[in-house]
């Protein structure tokens, strides 16, 4: 097995400044937060320019079917972005969770479409659902597909639903758009509203098998490629928090002095850049041997996801904190980064379960 190289590539910097300067033209802070708003802003558009334009949709998808051909340590950076803009675009869910779901279950026509970049996608599953977690909520009937599933991210701005399906033999992956009869999709007031959820119902729905053995490997796959990924934008999401309070406590004095020349500031940054930089570790290592294919890379996703998610929402914590009174305003965007730390925290599976995930992995056994 190759070792992995963990720092970034020209191409991989490059990608990052293509989507950084997407970010900042089209993804303000004070647009983002327009989508608490009773009319929130339309961000179908820059899901679009990202997708088709900057052709990230295809990022994971072979260049036989239409894609970049890359792999997740170019996913991993764009993430990141994701994560230092808190970016409200179906990336994770349509681009990692639903493709990768679907190329190892063999659908070539759905993953070429959603390579192109014009097509959506969403995996129905929870979206607390943590690598080998049971996700079939969903049964095959005579007269279609029914059942319900809770919490669905991006189900609402998807056009092709897919399902992990209980069927005689296992778990099936079936496909459906989203306007069929029978699909009914309810958005969530969620914490974090950057990242919609939906309950997606199914009342005899038609649909479509994907492939013809059982889907329970794929879907476990596709849930622990998001996991690993996930950590890379909680790093993005930490580190955006970590520089902007270090650049704010070098200017906002107190008492004639700089509040970041103060013992008890110092000392607080220096444990937030020890955390964030050891996130930076965890985080690449997770998307360097999901790209590989390595026999560490559950491993690597569970250890991750335990370390990253912590870290994410404790730079988030101290943005507030020390900002003082402009932190705690809505105006200031510090609530942004707040809310979906805390969300992601939660995200495809809690610390604790990726800690107990890991000890099964390296065969620790419970005290």
């Amino acid at each position: 097995m190759s070792t992995g190289d963990l720092l970034y590539s020209d191409t991989e910097e490059a990608l990052r400044d293509s989507v950084r300067q997407l970010f900042a033209e089209r993804c303000a802070p004070e647009t983002v937060a327009t989508a608490y708003d009773d009319a929130p802003h339309d961000f179908s558009g820059l899901w679009r320019t990202l997708a088709a334009d900057l052709g990230v949709a295809g990022l994971l998808v072979p260049e036989t079917l239409g894609g970049a051909g890359a792999s997740a340590r170019e996913a991993a950076v764009v993430m990141e972005e994701i994560g230092q803009a808190v970016a409200p675009v179906p990336f994770l869910s349509s681009a990692v969770l639903a493709t990768t779901a679907l190329l190892l279950a063999g659908d070539t026509g759905t993953v070429s479409l959603l390579a192109e970049g014009a097509t959506t996608a969403a995996l129905v599953v929870s979206w607390f659902s943590a690598p080998g977690d049971a996700v079939a909520g969903v049964t095959s009937t005579a007269d279609g597909l029914t059942g319900m599933v809770a919490s669905v991210a991006g189900a609402a701005e998807a056009d092709v639903l897919v399902i992990p399906v209980a069927g005689a033999k296992g778990v099936e992956l079936h496909t459906v758009s989203l306007d069929a009869a029978g699909v009914e999709v309810s958005p969530r007031l969620a914490f974090d509203m950057t990242r919609p959820l939906a309950d997606v119902r199914f009342s005899g729905a038609a649909s479509s098998r994907v492939g013809t053995g059982s889907a329970e490997a794929a879907i476990g796959e596709a849930l622990q490629t998001a996991a690993a990924l996930l950590a890379s934008e909680q790093l993005g999401l930490a580190q955006w928090c970590f520089a902007t309070t270090l650049d704010y406590v070098k200017q906002r004095k107190q008492f004639g002095r700089a509040i970041g020349s103060y013992q008890a500031i110092k000392h607080r940054l220096a444990d937030l850049w020890l955390e964030v930089n050891s996130a930076t570790a965890a985080a690449r290592y997770a998307a360097d041997t999901c790209a590989r294919g390595d026999q560490d890379a559950a491993v690597a996703a569970a250890l991750a996801q335990a370390y990253c998610s912590g870290v994410a929402v404790h730079a988030a914590q101290e943005c507030v904190q020390l900002h003082g009174g402009i932190g705690m305003t809505w105006e200031y965007p510090a609530h942004l980064y707040l809310k979906r730390a805390k969300s992601d925290q939660l995200a495809l599976g809690t610390a604790y379960q990726h800690r107990a995930r890991l000890a099964d992995l390296v065969d620790l056994p419970p005290t």
